[in-house]
């Protein structure tokens, strides 16, 4: 009792904690999937094995499965890099160089159906940061009259600054229907705690909460398991203060009072669907398809809280996406596990409506990682990925005109890469 009193207040610290952290989105548009240490591992092929806890944060039902309670608490920790060439040279993101964010799932057996679930993740953020002058002027652009540094010369509503720190605080419920059945629902409530969305139209920063669901089930027969998952969507409220980047001085501009806004954020739906196939006792391979609704992330629209007039719009129009995922486990003694994976992962992000903000390509993961047993119940387990971006030369025919939309023109042209690094960290304790 006193170990899992223990494990439960370094959970505690380490939510609490997470919710000053920054992401930056490592799958497809701004998605962060990595929910586990063992789904790092296996590019996050988890949601049809029914024998590790890691798997518990993709398919709940899973639970269903183990005849014992548990508690993994660990963390990623992410190294990324964004850069971009355009006419007025090479540029990099200037966000932090390494960030961290939450993996926590408790799972916990009533009896001998029932099993309730609680998981604290970070599946959505998002981290860019332009420096003035990434983008040079073109034809037609309008420029702010203001003094060196702070006249960037580029078109209005062009990102400089983005950044979204989400975390899912998800509670389940596990019904287990027989000895091959498992099914599972539960809530997922976001938490926005910062948002900032700035542009060289103005500056937005607030924060705000959104409600969804998830369903899960989880089959076995002999060596086969088949298991699907799905996350529904969900709508972030945001609130806070629009700082409108006026034709004024900056003096005067700094005086100028914020107005209070709201601006509503959709969450795409995701349904992973994954069999699993185990060869021998020591090695197993699964093959996952997931399905993420991009579509729901159609335009962001600030509003003015009290009049409900709109300050400012961003077109995206994006399309629903798929990612194909492939990992394996090989249990090279009894108390060490070893794991692999490969994944591709489609954007969703089309060229009629690009933007900088997230500048998105389709993805190549690759990963590997190991648990080790401790003793007592006791386990660690650790997972490193790399995730390189197909590079993506954007070229516009479409001219940029002041006042016009800024997503999908020439004004954004360049060459863009990403590559990141993420190390998984997760110590995990059966009673």
């Amino acid at each position: 009792m006193h170990q899992y009193k223990t494990l439960c207040s370094i959970a505690l610290i380490l939510a609490a904690g997470a919710s000053g952290v920054q992401h930056s989105a490592f799958a497809s548009g701004f998605s962060l999937p990595e929910a586990s240490v063992a789904g790092l591992s296996t590019t996050n092929a988890m949601v049809a094995n029914p024998n590790e806890t890691g798997a518990f944060a993709y398919n709940p039902a899973a639970m269903g499965f183990h005849e014992t309670s548990s508690l993994a608490v660990g963390t990623v920790l992410i190294g990324p890099s964004f850069s971009v060439t355009t006419a007025s040279g090479d540029h990099d993101s200037q966000g932090a160089d390494w960030l961290a964010g939450p993996m926590i799932q408790g799972a916990f057996r009533l009896n001998e159906q029932w099993r309730l679930g609680l998981g604290v993740t970070a599946p959505f953020g998002l981290e860019t940061r332009w420096r003035d002058g990434t983008f040079p002027a073109v034809s037609g652009t309008a420029t702010l009259p203001v003094p060196p540094p702070l006249n960037p010369k580029v078109p209005r509503g062009q990102p400089t600054a983005s950044k979204l720190e989400i975390l899912d605080v998800s509670p389940t419920a596990t019904y287990r229907v027989n000895e091959d059945l498992s099914l599972s629902g539960g809530l997922d409530i976001y938490w926005a705690r910062s948002a900032q969305l700035n542009s060289t139209a103005g500056e937005l920063s607030g924060d705000g909460t959104g409600l969804g669901f998830n369903l899960s089930a989880l089959y076995r027969h002999g060596p086969w398991s088949l298991g699907a998952a799905f996350r529904s969507t969900a709508t972030l409220g945001l609130e806070g203060d629009y700082l409108p980047l006026s034709q004024t001085l900056v003096a005067l501009r700094r005086l100028a009072p914020a107005q209070s806004a709201e601006l509503d954020v959709d969450l795409p739906w995701r349904l992973q669907i994954g069999a699993r196939y185990a060869f021998s006792d020591q090695l197993a391979v699964e093959f996952d398809w997931t399905r993420t609704g991009w579509s729901e992330f159609n335009d962001l629209k600030i509003k003015g809280k009290n009049s409900g007039a709109l300050i400012f719009s961003d077109a995206n129009d994006w399309s629903d996406a798929s990612a194909w995922r492939l990992g394996a486990t090989y249990q090279l003694r009894p108390e060490t596990q070893l794991r692999f994976g490969y994944a591709y992962d489609e954007t969703g992000q089309g060229d009629d409506h690009y933007s900088a903000r997230v500048p998105d390509n389709d993805r190549h993961l690759f990963s590997i990682g190991v648990a080790q047993a401790l003793g007592q119940g006791y386990s660690l387990e650790a997972g490193y990925m790399y995730v390189k971006g197909v590079d993506r030369d954007y070229r516009s025919s479409r001219h940029y005109v002041s006042g016009s939309d800024l997503n999908g023109s020439d004004a954004l042209n360049g060459d863009y890469a990403m590559d990141a690094h993420l190390i998984g960290l997760e110590i995990v304790k059966v009673f």
